[in-house]
C-alpha cells in the first residue's frame, strides 16, 4: 500500500512520468544514501548471514568479523566498477548491454546464460532460505512461503519499479536492524 503512495506522491508532486524507462531505471535518480542501503540489505542475504554463524561458532567473536572483512573488498571494488561504467556508459541498462556493445554477439549470449544461471540459483538459495526462516519462526509450510514470498515482492515491485524495491530494502534493513535491538 505505501508503495502505490510513493507512486502517486511522485507523479503528483514531482511530475515524474511512470514510463517503462522509469519503471526499470527508478527514473535515474536513486541517492547516494538509498543505494548504499540497498548494497547493505542486499549482502546480508541468508546464505551470508548463515555462514557467518558458522565462523563464529568456529572461531568464536573474531570470526564474523573476518569474514565481514573479506567480503568488504568485493562489495567496495564492485561499487568502485558500478560508478566507473556509470560514468562511461550512462543510459546503459544492465551488464549485458555493454558487454554486447564491446565484446559482440557471442559475448553477449555467453554472459546472459551466466547471468541467468546465477539469478536462477541465487533466487532458489534465497526463497528457500527464507521459506526455511518464515517455517522456524511461524511453523507455516515451507512449500507455503517460497509462494508467498515471491508474491509480495511480485506486487511492490509492479506497483513502483525498482525505485520501489530499493525503498522496500532500505525498510527492511531498518525493521531489521532495530528488531535485533
Amino acid at each position: 500500500m505505501t508503495e502505490e503512495i510513493e507512486v502517486w506522491l511522485e507523479r503528483r508532486y514531482v511530475g515524474s512520468r511512470h514510463t517503462s524507462e522509469w519503471f526499470n531505471t527508478a527514473g535515474r535518480n536513486v541517492k547516494t544514501g538509498l543505494i548504499a542501503s540497498v548494497i547493505v540489505s542486499q549482502w546480508t542475504w541468508a546464505a551470508t548471514i548463515l555462514q557467518s554463524s558458522n565462523v563464529a561458532w568456529e572461531y568464536g567473536i573474531s570470526g564474523p568479523f573476518w569474514y565481514a572483512s573479506g567480503a568488504t573488498i568485493q562489495v567496495l571494488l564492485f561499487g568502485v566498477m558500478a560508478i566507473e561504467i556509470k560514468r562511461k556508459a550512462p543510459q546503459a541498462h544492465t551488464v549485458c548491454e555493454i558487454i554486447k556493445a564491446r565484446w559482440g554477439t557471442a559475448a553477449h549470449v555467453v554472459f546472459l546464460l551466466f547471468c541467468f544461471m546465477t539469478n536462477i540459483i541465487v533466487t532458489a538459495m534465497l526463497l528457500l532460505g527464507g521459506s526455511a526462516v518464515v517455517n522456524a519462526l511461524t511453523g507455516v509450510n515451507i512449500y507455503a512461503a517460497s509462494f508467498l514470498i515471491p508474491l509480495g515482492v511480485i506486487l511492490y515491485t509492479l506497483a513502483g519499479g525498482l525505485k520501489v524495491t530499493f525503498l522496500a530494502s532500505y525498510i527492511h534493513s531498518v525493521i531489521g536492524k532495530f528488531g535485533n535491538i
